[in-house]
């Protein structure tokens, strides 16, 4: 693992979220619950910022342009292209259904650290 430091750890309180730029990657912070998770701030659908994206309570992040869904630990499509009705289906179709790349993310020396390496 390569572990790259990207902001002060009291920089991202419970229930917050930043986005940061590191090397080539534009990456969403969230610190839900008291859990870190980072993951790309990109929807790979149509590259629309998931830095609004709804929080769900089976652990989900929701693009807020067309509501696909990914799973915050993993990345793994949960729902692809929902919204709005009827079309979001042909919207679905732009673009092959893709996982949301997620970085490991770990607290320590009161920095929040992240690895790239495993993209």
């Amino acid at each position: 693992m390569s572990w790259t430091k990207v902001i002060a750890a009291d920089t991202l309180p419970t229930d917050s979220r930043q986005v940061v730029k590191v090397g080539n990657y534009n990456l969403l912070l969230l610190n839900h619950q008291g859990q870190l998770y980072a993951v790309s701030n990109t929807c790979p659908h149509m590259k629309i910022s998931m830095k609004k994206g709804k929080i769900t309570d089976d652990g989900a992040i929701v693009c807020p342009m067309h509501r696909s869904s990914f799973d915050l630990k993993t990345g793994a499509v949960k729902e692809w292209t929902p919204w709005p009705p009827l079309v979001g289906k042909a919207l679905g179709m732009i673009s092959q259904e893709k996982a949301l790349p997620v970085f490991p993310i770990k607290a320590e020396e009161g920095s929040i650290w992240v690895d790239l390496a495993e993209v």
